[in-house]
């Protein structure tokens, strides 16, 4: 185990920053800035299997379906950020994206020992959550052989589940766990070992782009609009009011006197002005277009 780990990409040690240590703070910055540059093009090489994987997940997610990420140490965590970004952002309910982290809560603010190595948990959080044919299941781990995680989409895949290994690294468990694999190669990091850096930044933005297109995909925007934007304080009031004037073309006063009768829900505030109707049928409408927006306001190409 130790000699496999050691071949990993993830684990080298690049020569560039072997004297990081006796380098000045601006030098440093500039060479971890580098490194990071090489991050995007990375993901890139992997959108064609990152867009096969969406797919995918969009159409059971719009059929009812939840998708869960599973992760452990930095991966947890950045399941559990982008998950919890997508009520606020997309209007979902808290249980259609979940994030999972190998030893639970308490892992999320200190490292708890062992847990990343516990393959039994990785299955009995699968069974715990009931995940079936409906759902998605993003296993993430830098290094590909997570215990924890690969049982979790092994045992999700068993279930009926379509599943995404996300790794950083080629020819992983994790990959061979899943359906769809997803492996962005980033590399040797600055510090050796510490995938928090590279692979922790190229992990978030495909699950940046897994959340957002796969709500995209689902009818939640209108062009680059959050439609389903819940205005749960005065920034995001402030934005639901600019996204209604934004489409409707109206001025702001309008948009935020539609918005109080519609119960500050963009989509109703926006049929409203642009129709002429009430709340009720404002709504009604909506219902009948399956609540696709741009359906209900006749945009070509919609759903």
């Amino acid at each position: 185990m130790t000699e496999s780990l050691a071949a990993l990409a993830t684990e080298q040690s690049d020569p560039r920053y072997s004297r990081i240590d006796t380098l000045s703070t601006l030098e440093i910055a500039r060479l971890m800035n580098a490194a990071d540059a090489a991050v995007p093009a990375a993901v890139a090489r992997a959108v064609p299997a990152i867009a096969a994987a969406i797919d995918g997940i969009a159409a059971r997610v719009a059929a009812g379906g939840r998708l869960l990420y599973v992760g452990a140490g930095t991966s947890g965590r950045l399941a559990v950020l982008d998950a919890s970004e997508c009520p606020p952002t997309f209007g979902t309910d808290p249980e259609t994206v979940q994030g999972v982290i190998a030893g639970g809560e308490a892992a999320l603010t200190r490292s708890v020992e062992g847990a990343e190595d516990d393959a039994e948990a990785g299955e009995a959080v699968i069974a715990a959550k009931r995940v079936g044919p409906a759902d998605s299941v993003v296993g993430i781990s830098a290094s590909g052989r997570a215990p924890y995680v690969v049982a979790a989409v092994r045992e999700a895949r068993r279930r009926g589940a379509l599943t995404v290994g996300l790794a950083c690294n080629a020819g992983t468990p994790l990959a061979a766990a899943a359906a769809h694999a997803v492996e962005v190669i980033v590399g040797p990091e600055v510090v050796t070992g510490s995938t928090r850096l590279k692979a922790g930044t190229a992990q978030k933005l495909v699950l940046n782009m897994i959340s957002t297109i796969t709500m995209v995909r689902c009818g939640r925007t209108y062009g680059n609009h959050m439609i389903e934007v819940s205005a749960s304080n005065a920034k995001l009031a402030d934005r639901a009011a600019r996204i209604v004037a934004d489409i409707t073309g109206t001025g702001q006063a309008a948009a935020r006197r539609a918005l109080a009768a519609a119960g500050h829900d963009v989509k109703t505030a926006v049929v409203m002005i642009r129709h002429g109707l009430d709340p009720d049928a404002a709504r009604a409408l909506l219902a009948d277009r399956g609540g696709w927006l741009g359906t209900a306001l006749g945009r070509d190409g919609d759903a």
